[in-house]
């Protein structure tokens, strides 16, 4: 995809409603700020359907093929899909490469911009290559302006190895000239400064992000009620939540959650299973299984 002349994307367009910023006081410019974040919401909304049908591929790939969710981006858009992906084992346990998160420049860019990285489709390409990038998986573009030629090249190299491919832009403008299986188009308007998409369409991307993980692991049993029973409790903060998630859901005092989650040899689900129905470690652990992991099969 070539876009000779980026001004008439809406993303690069000037704001009419932010022209007299430079003018306003600190309170002035903080309101007006947030009067247009609360765009992006609706934007989002008028996306779930698309952003449900993402979820599918995903929560099948991962669950039915052994694949992966990878992320793609450039920039802002790099840096939220590798957020997104790093904050997946510890939430819910997964393998760390089960969501994974490329950016163009590689690991420098996640922390100082790589000019010129998200030039060269071929780039885009060669990174989707060494992840071996194959049927299994799910491949998401991340590119708020739609135009970035690193994910598109990366995009079109996973349509190539017939991975599933979801494209994620805020333009109405921009479309890959490839087939994708899912768009997902949040329209939020000019930024605030102009061209800075790191804000409006960076906040409509992550709320997205969120949403595609966090509905997927729910999807695959990672979550019982509204809570994360599949965390890790690698450090004194998650033992601490495991240990209240458990006294939350039996009903046991701390001291006994304590020693559940010790006798579950870490694992809150277990030992859930465990006191709900008065099983020794490894029966619970036997039934969850049988179960795939979903706390409320196995209690019901």
């Amino acid at each position: 995809m070539e876009i000779k002349d980026r001004s008439k994307l809406l993303t690069e367009q000037r704001n009419p409603r932010t022209i007299t910023i430079d003018s306003k006081t600190t309170l002035e410019i903080i309101d007006t700020i947030n009067v247009e974040d609360a765009m992006v919401f609706s934007a989002v909304h008028k996306e779930r359907q698309s952003i449900a049908k993402a979820v599918d591929l995903i929560v099948h790939a991962i669950s039915k093929e052994s694949g992966r969710l990878i992320y793609v981006g450039a920039g802002t858009s790099g840096r939220l899909g590798i957020l997104d992906a790093a904050e997946c084992p510890p939430t819910f346990s997964t393998d760390p490469n089960m969501v994974v998160g490329i950016i163009a420049g590689g690991e420098k860019a996640v922390f100082q911009s790589v000019e010129g990285a998200e030039d060269l489709p071929e780039n885009g390409a060669k990174d989707i290559q060494q992840k071996e990038v194959n049927h299994r998986d799910v491949v998401v573009g991340i590119t708020t302006g739609g135009t970035t030629p690193y994910v598109m090249g990366a995009l079109f190299e996973a349509k190539k190895r017939n991975a599933k491919t979801v494209f994620l832009c805020c333009n109405l403008e921009t479309t890959p000239t490839f087939e994708v299986d899912v768009i997902i188009r949040p329209i939020v308007g000019p930024e605030v400064i102009t061209g800075s998409t790191r804000m409006k369409a960076g906040t409509a991307t992550k709320l997205i992000l969120n949403m595609l993980s966090t509905a997927t692991m729910i999807k695959l049993g990672k979550v019982y009620e509204n809570l994360m029973v599949d965390l890790k409790a690698m450090n004194a903060k998650l033992t601490d939540r495991a240990e209240r998630i458990i006294t939350a859901v039996t009903g046991v005092n701390r001291d006994d959650a304590k020693k559940l989650l010790t006798d579950a040899y870490g694992n809150a689900k277990v030992a859930i299973v465990m006191q709900k129905l008065g099983l020794e470690y490894a029966e619970a652990k036997k039934r969850l299984d049988a179960c795939g992991g979903f706390v409320r099969k196995v209690l019901e």
